[in-house]
């Protein structure tokens, strides 16, 4: 495995985590415990994945800077991302 195939990887594994959290709460039927660690739990993927996120961002927008240090905005082709 690759050196970017595993953060992706991580990343997309607290991303299914977290969606399965989400349906977990959403259903109601977890105990007034279980619900509060589930949400809690739900709490540090969102912090994860957001901090995550904020990284690649930087890295995309130093990819794209021209050599005059001006930032080329450029949609993402579609389904990339």
């Amino acid at each position: 495995m690759g050196e970017t195939e595993a953060p992706a990887r991580r990343f997309e594994e607290a991303l299914a985590e977290l969606e399965g959290i989400v349906q977990r709460l959403e259903k109601g039927e977890l105990a007034l415990e279980e619900s509060l660690a589930a949400f809690e739990r739900g709490i540090a993927l969102v912090r994860q994945l957001s901090q995550r996120l904020a990284e690649v961002e930087q890295r995309v927008e130093l990819l794209l800077k021209s050599d005059a240090g001006k930032l080329l905005l450029r949609p993402l082709p579609e389904g990339a991302g």
